[in-house]
């Protein structure tokens, strides 16, 4: 339980920092698919003489977990980084909330994950407290909040990975969290790579800051995705989900310190509901 506790920490501080200097990237005039790719594409080739250095079992019907994962994966990747070119991280870490409920739906259509009633209840508790988090916006919590194309790039990332943890959890079951891992970054690659093409953009040098930078976000996404394969595999997938909530305290955060991002108080007070939401899910599950 402690080994597990610290793996949802981890995946917490890796996820958060990633969005940082992929949102510095955008900034810096990078284009969100080439970010995508060139994660995938360098883990890719950092795990490549791992996972053939020792034999693995691949059960037969693995793959379209597999290739499915892969693909909603490399589509929540994009559009959350795009969501990051011009939106407040302050307010989109909070927006991930919705994923709990989106995995909670998936996850009892296609896994037959039952959720309890106070688990549903807490999950309620998470998606009041991002009510206070979109009021601190200037369209507040209504329907114009939904026009901006950030806010719609982030709910397609919420779902797109939402539905790609699902996949991830099947691939778990019938293999290990490394070979998940494995699984992650190679069909990662494969579908950003397409991606890229559909854009016809080449990919040209970067000055040493830039390649800096997608350093540290192949770095802390390669510990965030394996931590959250390890939670995965001890945990249901809806409940999981719905602790890296807490991720959303530390967005806002970092969003004040390195975007100087407005109104942290009121968003500070709803991430904390959202927090009371996870830990119910923790000791009442």
């Amino acid at each position: 339980m402690i080994i597990t506790f610290l793996a949802v920490i981890i995946r917490i501080i890796s996820n958060s920092m990633s969005n940082v200097f992929q949102k510095q990237l955008t900034i810096s005039g990078v284009q969100p698919f080439v970010i995508n790719f060139l994660t995938y594409l360098a883990l890719s080739v950092i795990c490549l003489p791992f996972a053939f250095s020792k034999n693995y079992y691949i059960a037969g019907n693995i793959l379209m977990p597999a290739v499915l994962g892969g693909l909603f994966g490399a589509m929540g990747n994009y559009y959350l980084i795009k969501a990051l070119q011009d939106g407040e991280l302050s307010v989109l870490g909070p927006i991930n909330a919705y994923k709990s409920v989106v995995a909670m739906v998936v996850g009892i259509l296609l896994l037959g994950e039952i959720p309890t009633l106070t688990g549903i209840l807490a999950v309620g508790l998470i998606i009041l407290g991002s009510y206070f988090v979109f009021d601190a916006t200037d369209e507040g919590f209504s329907l114009k909040l939904l026009q901006q194309k950030f806010i719609q790039y982030r709910i397609y990332a919420l779902v797109f990975t939402a539905v790609e943890a699902v996949f991830i959890k099947n691939v778990i079951a019938l293999s290990d969290a490394l070979t998940a891992f494995y699984f992650w970054c190679w069909f990662g690659t494969l579908f950003s790579l397409l991606n890229v093409l559909w854009h016809r953009e080449k990919i040209g040098r970067f000055s040493g800051q830039i390649y800096k930078k997608l350093a540290a976000i192949v770095l802390c996404a390669g510990i965030m995705q394996y931590s959250t394969n390890f939670v995965f595999a001890r945990m249901n997938v809806s409940y999981a989900l719905a602790l890296f909530q807490l991720s959303a305290v530390l967005s806002v955060i970092l969003g004040w310190k390195y975007f100087n991002e407005e109104n942290i108080l009121k968003k500070l007070a709803g991430t904390f509901i959202m927090v009371a939401g996870a830990v119910g899910l923790i000791i009442l599950q």
